[in-house]
């Protein structure tokens, strides 16, 4: 009976003028009935329990972020609980929902195809690796062209032969670099004494001048030697590196070729089901890309071996020529064959009567061939010596007084 008073009291409707003030209720008997029965029925539960339901009606109370839609009284369910921030965002949220779906799939597409290249790589990875270790074993069998690997091994060596030879000539180079710069320094050394000593000046005089000629000629030869360092290092480092490096990718083709070549034997040792079938025609179209790519490999290979040879032919025959006249020339005294050799290097000569340099022309080419971390005269080499060497004797003396001071 109390419910049912309590509920026909919650329904009950207060009138609001249009001032928004409440108008005049009229008495009702029933409804002041139930607030006397609701105020004992409080009274008997005791104030605890007033404290605790006062604490529960704090927490259940209506948010004020939120708008109650009550169809069914006061204790309705609250199913009719609207939040207002998702009528005022609901456009927003829809606008949102589309982009960031679409940024979804485009995150969701990249992260699968990752996924993919990764388990194609590392499938193929497992397959040369396991070809490669059957081959080390001698249990796989292996594609061989004994003609072209046989040029590649006779490149590699070549290759070896030419470091060498590429490694002497840059010590000649540097050993006949601090001749010159003795003979520059001992020429220079002779004139000063011929000035210094009239007794000897003829003497003095003549030796300057010899030192000066053998300068000169070495600078020449110098830069024949720097030319044919020049050509070899590039035919080296450069040419050959790029066809061994092409070499280099056919035999990682060659291997992946066997690998997969491998495996479609087995598999066609195997039973032919359906799922075997669908297997092996996938290995098949497998087999034929990286069939096709050794092809490709192996005659990019075989031309670039064949135009290196021809190049490195038509390279070293020119250089050796004129490595050789440029020695014997030098080493002759023989000044005419000397520059009619420079003249198949385009070396840009003097003019025949200008046989003595002048001294900005001496010194530039104290400048272009003795760099300036190389001391022009060899005294002050000898003094930077004994420089470090006197500053080594200080630092060790320096160290023992200090450990003998600690003691």
């Amino acid at each position: 009976m109390t419910d049912s008073i309590m509920s026909k009291a919650a329904t009950m409707e207060i009138p609001i003028n249009s001032n928004g003030d409440t108008g005049t209720l009229p008495e009702d008997d029933s409804l002041e009935q139930a607030a006397k029965l609701q105020w004992s029925l409080d009274e008997k539960v005791g104030s605890s329990r007033g404290t605790r339901d006062l604490q529960q009606v704090m927490v259940s109370g209506p948010n004020l972020n939120e708008t109650s839609i009550v169809s069914g009284g006061y204790g309705g369910t609250a199913e009719g609980i609207i939040p207002t921030s998702s009528i005022k965002g609901s456009n927003m949220h829809h606008s949102n929902s589309s982009s960031s779906g679409m940024a979804e799939e485009t995150t969701r597409g990249v992260a699968v195809e990752k996924i993919e290249n990764m388990k194609k790589w590392g499938l193929n990875t497992y397959k040369c690796t396991k070809q490669m270790i059957s081959e080390r074993f001698g249990r796989g069998s292996r594609t061989v062209d004994l003609e072209l690997e046989a040029q590649i091994e006779v490149l590699r060596d070549t290759k070896r032969k030419y470091e060498n030879v590429l490694r002497l000539a840059r010590a000649l180079t540097n050993h006949f670099y601090n001749m010159v710069q003795t003979q520059h320094a001992l020429g220079d050394t002779f004139a000063d004494l011929s000035q210094k000593s009239p007794e000897l000046r003829d003497e003095f005089g003549y030796n300057a001048e010899t030192q000066k000629l053998l300068c000169k000629n070495g600078e020449t030869l110098l830069g024949a030697i720097n030319f044919f360092v020049s050509s070899i290092n590039t035919l080296v480092n450069k040419t050959m590196e790029d066809t061994l490096m092409t070499i280099k990718m056919y035999e990682n083709a060659r291997l992946e070729f066997d690998a997969y070549r491998s495996d479609l034997e087995e598999l066609s040792l195997g039973p032919r089901d359906a799922v075997a079938m669908a297997r092996i025609e996938a290995a098949q179209q497998q087999y034929q890309v990286q069939k096709d790519k050794y092809e490709r490999l192996r005659s990019d290979v075989t031309i670039k071996l064949k135009f290196l040879e021809e190049n490195k032919v038509k390279v070293m025959h020119k250089q050796l020529l004129l490595f050789h006249n440029a020695i014997s020339a030098y080493f002759a005294g023989n000044q005419q064959q000397l520059e009619q050799t420079l003249k198949q290097f385009n070396i840009k000569l003097r003019p025949p009567g200008a046989d003595k340099p002048s001294w900005l022309e001496e010194q530039e080419t104290i400048r272009h061939y003795y760099p300036p971390s190389y001391p022009t005269n060899p005294l002050c080499c000898l003094d930077t010596i004994l420089l470090c060497e006197l500053v080594s004797v200080m630092i060790t003396a320096i160290t023992l007084l200090h450990k003998c001071s600690q003691r």
